[in-house]
């Protein structure tokens, strides 16, 4: 039975920027992962008074089955489930034409979410990555080895809802991991929410326009 059921990414988005207020010192970067990552991100960024960006990491479908994650990539990032590839037997040509899919649509939500902005100076700087959501946590992964290679630190995760274990599972990629709820038996984020639409890229585009003034 779910315990807590988020009203929307906004609600999510409020209640996780309560619980990352105590813990954040200084200036911050919140970067939100695309889509939906975005919408919470904003509403963290807003709360506790921190800059806020997208991260663009994009999942590997395996063969015949696209939701199912082989790996994920984010720009200048690959990570790839060995285990999954070698259950599956999927092929190394199979993998590096997803991954150029992929890198494909990296490029086209880069142009159209940041325009002509530049990538965001992380470099030592409290940065906040967010999503609305983990599953197995491989986007996750490769947005946070993207964000660390731009130099942030230190490096927190965030997120409403994960799977039990995934704070140990991103232990080595951030230096810290915060997630309000994380269920044994998590099928789908969605069922934490009672609206959980598709996010639009205009969405994404309004969310990261900066205020006026």
């Amino acid at each position: 039975m779910i315990a807590t059921v988020f009203r929307d990414r906004v609600d999510a988005g409020q209640r996780l920027g309560r619980a990352l207020a105590g813990i954040i010192d200084g200036r911050a970067t919140v970067l939100g992962i695309a889509r939906g990552g975005v919408i919470v991100a904003a509403e963290i960024a807003d709360l506790i008074g921190a800059d806020l960006d997208v991260v663009i990491p994009r999942k590997l479908g395996a063969p015949g089955n696209p939701e199912l994650g082989i790996g994920a990539v984010a720009p200048g990032v690959r990570v790839v489930d060995e285990r999954a590839v070698r259950m599956l037997q999927v092929p190394a040509s199979y993998i590096d034409a997803e991954v150029a899919r992929q890198e494909d649509e990296i490029a086209r939500r880069l142009r159209a979410y940041r325009g002509d902005r530049p990538v965001p100076d992380l470099e030592a700087r409290t940065t906040i990555v967010v999503d609305d959501g983990v599953a197995t946590g491989v986007t996750a992964l490769a947005a946070l080895r993207w964000a660390r290679g731009l130099g942030a630190s230190p490096l927190v995760f965030a997120a409403p809802v994960g799977p039990a274990g995934i704070e140990t599972r991103l232990a080595g990629e951030c230096d810290r991991c915060v997630v309000l709820e994380t269920p044994a038996d998590l099928r789908a984020v969605g069922q934490w929410y009672r609206v959980f639409d598709q996010t639009t890229d205009d969405e994404v585009r309004v969310a990261l326009r900066p205020s006026p003034g």
